[in-house]
């Protein structure tokens, strides 16, 4: 899993068929707890908004964080993680 701060919204009008409905986020990955100049862009499962810090499940196991696993995707937000 990675850890990262929800930068920006991605805007796709067309779309591979099984992704139409998905919210795509641009993320920046957090090392160590420091901003990294990596991104990364990832469909958005739980509702995530730009500043907030989330985790991300990238590759084959990205695709089963989705209702639908045959989607084409390998980067899916799957938690918020709460303010301390």
């Amino acid at each position: 899993m990675l850890k990262g701060i929800v930068i920006g919204n991605v805007v796709s009008t067309r779309k591979q068929e099984a992704l139409v409905g998905s919210k795509f986020m641009e993320v920046q990955i957090l090392q160590n707890g420091k901003e990294t100049d990596e991104y990364i862009i990832a469909v958005d499962s739980v509702g995530a908004g730009i500043g907030e810090t989330v985790l991300l499940t990238t590759g084959s196991s990205a695709r089963l964080a989705l209702s639908h696993p045959n989607v084409p995707t390998d980067a899916v937000i799957v938690g918020i993680v709460d303010p301390v």
